[in-house]
């Protein structure tokens, strides 16, 4: 397969990014009240969501802001869950929160699917995705995942303190993605900076980020092209080469899917294993009992992913309504924040607490509902395989500098900059 008309250049770039039309342009700045003016970009928030979130739970459970041109943040687990669980008046075409929304003629697919589909589309559009990510493919991935992270740390000989987040977290779930869908390893860099672009560049102005976006789906296009001319067996191929209702895939289709692949299955999971090592280096009994029993790292790894779950994610109100107490405009945003659902003391005993030998977890890191994760069990290998390889080559290690650990603002929250003493 030499050429696909479907790809000419410039085609395939989704709409997910085109502004709508905006009700509001205040984003940043100073939060008055989180229960009225909340907003996930701010420092606090970045440094310690999980206060704000207790609080509001008890003061203000669903809580408002006319920022974004207006937005709803649910802190109990029902709430969040029933609202991840309606798509009949919540749609998922917009998942990250932002000063404009994608213009309603997406739906139901959206510019990403299927994280951005409602149904019915969004059944299909999973399913497509499914054989890749089965527990049996994970598996294939997991030897390569574990000689990386190997390599990795081979680098850190002859030094005393590492930056955990950028030179280990950072680099697996990059190298991991990269091979699955066939793109050049030495562009990890340019990854990172497509999530910093996507998920922590919503205060730009619409233009601004409809440019930044840009970069992404135009670096995608590239290698849809390379993939014409050399077809491989990577799932870049397989997106542009599978059949829905008996055609091929739109462009917009096969970029936005590969936009999600790229960009989901990196932050995500990098971030949690940044925030894994982070509670380790801060928690030293905790880190001695895994050294110890090794056996505690399965239940640890599902604890963790609880404690720190990384992501919140973005639905719109479909309808005027009135739901749980409050008054839903059509349009407006809803934040829901998985990490507030898993440290609901409604939901688990000792929710505020890490307990790593934790027997019953049935958290929602992966989200709820139609769109959890359909990377889950990738990402679960990732975890593990780099802590399993981190705690048998260090062992012993202490945060250096509290005040130089940075955490990532917006949707996604892990470490940007961990440095760690090694013992």
């Amino acid at each position: 397969m030499a050429a696909d008309d479907r790809f000419a250049r410039g085609a395939g770039e989704p709409g997910e990014e085109e502004p709508s039309g905006t009700r509001s342009e205040i984003i940043a700045g100073p939060v008055s009240d989180w229960a009225t003016d909340f907003s996930h970009l701010e420092p606090e928030w970045s440094a310690d969501p999980y206060t704000i979130q207790d609080d509001l739970r008890q003061r203000c459970p669903i809580a408002r802001t006319e920022r974004f041109g207006g937005a709803w943040l649910p802190t109990r687990y029902e709430d969040i869950a029933a609202i991840a669980y309606d798509t009949e008046r919540f749609s998922s075409r917009s998942i990250i929160l932002s000063n404009f929304r994608s213009a309603q003629e997406l739906a139901p697919i959206g510019g990403s699917p299927p994280i951005s589909s409602d149904p019915p589309f969004h059944h299909d559009a999973r399913k497509l995705l499914l054989p890749a990510f089965t527990k049996k493919a994970v598996e294939r991935q997991e030897p390569a995942t574990r000689a990386f992270c190997h390599s990795l740390i081979d680098s850190f000989e002859g030094r005393s303190v590492v930056d955990a987040a950028a030179e280990y977290a950072q680099h697996i779930p990059v190298r991991v993605i990269a091979d699955m869908l066939g793109f050049p390893p030495e562009d990890g860099p340019q990854f990172r900076e497509f999530v910093e672009d996507l998920l922590e560049g919503i205060n730009l102005p619409p233009d601004d980020r409809v440019e930044r976006v840009s970069r992404l789906f135009n670096y995608l296009l590239a290698q849809v092209h390379d993939h014409l001319d050399k077809p491989r067996d990577d799932l870049t191929t397989y997106l542009i080469d599978a059949e829905l209702y008996g055609r091929k895939l739109d462009p917009s289709h096969v970029s936005g899917t590969m936009a999600l692949l790229l960009i989901a299955g990196i932050d995500t999971t990098w971030s949690a294993i940044g925030a894994s090592l982070w509670h380790l280096a801060t928690t030293p009994g905790d880190l001695e009992r895994l050294v110890a029993d090794p056996g505690l790292l399965a239940s640890a790894v599902e604890e963790f992913l609880r404690a720190y779950a990384p992501v919140t994610m973005a639905r719109l109100v479909k309808r005027d309504m009135h739901w749980h107490g409050v008054d839903m405009k059509a349009e407006d945003w809803i934040l829901l924040s998985f990490p507030a659902a898993n440290r609901d003391p409604a939901q688990f005993d000792r929710a505020s607490e890490v307990v790593i030998d934790r027997q019953v977890n049935r958290h929602a890191a992966f989200g709820l509902g139609i769109h959890r994760c359909v990377g889950s069990h990738l990402a679960r290998m990732e975890l593990r395989v780099a802590l399993e390889v981190w705690l048998e080559r260090i062992p012993a290690f202490t945060l250096d500098n509290l005040g130089a650990v940075t955490w990532s603002a917006g949707q996604i929250r892990g470490p940007r900059t961990l440095p760690l003493r090694i013992a």
